[in-house]
């Protein structure tokens, strides 16, 4: 039943087997002990300050990369509020992230600032570039599977004038929820055709082809990858019971109050580094002479674990 040959790594705990594994049984109760005896309260928990980000101290980064591997992501508080992007790529090469997604819609350097484009080229129709709210998703769902985005940065330098926070849901714990629900519906959604992207075309043709792929998959390395979004346009979900079933399931999951779901607020200096966990974003109002901005990184690594 979908066996995951893999080993386990030292951020499962250490267990004997692959949680992942829907025939491992023995290995998937030792992590889920685990994983819910530590999950995080709150965002403040999660959140590590640091003097200056672009030269980490020792105790600095290891706090970074101890709660990334056990929550998948970990947010910090910082002095650093000016528009420096290289800050962004520094830390993230402090933290294990070196092969950047140059995505199209991409700075030369790799980084997207976030910010409302209304009129200002073909970044202006994405809705990252709106004041509009985005669903539930992880990054790069419409990626091919070796181009993933394993990992992320996002970076505040101004906030809006309302509005615009985040919620957080590792995606370990997603898994967690829906397989507590269900195996079959983790089974239907790890499948190769249970998520279909189609293809985007502009006047030149076909920009980017269809992709399909599973919601869950496990890498070589044993971990856990989602690719996953709440939108309801240009998507196409398997037409078949079993996956019906398991998205409205995850749907509701994730509406659920219970659900371990985390909010924050990004301020200046502030940021967000996740092994490309579960993320959404509230509409906001912008302030007109101080606009919203921040710096997102996407990787195709995941965070180092710890030394």
């Amino acid at each position: 039943m979908n066996a995951m040959p893999a080993p386990i790594t030292p951020r499962t705990g250490g267990v004997a087997g692959n949680p992942f594994d829907l025939d491992d049984d023995r290995a998937w109760r030792d992590w889920r002990e685990a994983k819910l005896a530590d999950l995080p309260r709150s965002a403040e928990l999660l959140t590590v300050s640091l003097r200056d980000p672009l030269a980490l101290t020792p105790a600095e980064r290891t706090a970074l990369l101890d709660r990334c591997a056990r929550h998948n992501m970990v947010l910090y508080r910082s002095p650093a509020t000016g528009e420096d992007k290289a800050l962004t790529r520094e830390l993230g090469r402090q933290l294990g992230l070196q092969r950047l997604d140059a995505n199209w819609l991409a700075d030369e350097d790799g980084i997207s600032p976030i910010t409302v484009r209304e009129g200002a080229g073909p970044a202006a129709a994405f809705i990252p570039y709106t004041n509009r709210a985005i669903r539930w998703h992880t990054d790069g769902y419409y990626h091919p599977p070796q181009r993933a985005i394993r990992g992320m940065i996002l970076h505040c330098v101004r906030p809006a004038a309302s509005g615009g926070s985040n919620h957080l849901l590792d995606h370990e714990l997603a898994y967690l929820m829906l397989r507590d629900a269900d195996p079959a519906h983790v089974h239907a959604l790890m499948a190769d055709d249970a998520m279909t992207i189609p293809a985007r075309t502009d006047e030149a043709g076909v920009a980017r082809p269809a992709q399909s792929g599973p919601v869950f998959s496990v890498d070589a390395l044993g971990q856990l990858h989602m690719r996953y979004t709440a939108r309801t346009r240009s998507i196409e979900w398997k037409d078949d019971a079993a996956t019906r079933a398991a998205v409205a399931c995850l749907e509701a999951l994730l509406a659920s109050p219970s659900a371990p779901v985390l909010c924050v607020h990004l301020e200046p200096g502030m940021g967000l580094v996740s092994n490309n966990v579960l993320h959404d974003r509230d509409a906001f109002i912008d302030d007109p002479q101080r606009p919203r901005l921040l710096y997102r990184a996407r990787y195709l690594d995941r965070v180092a674990e710890p030394d």
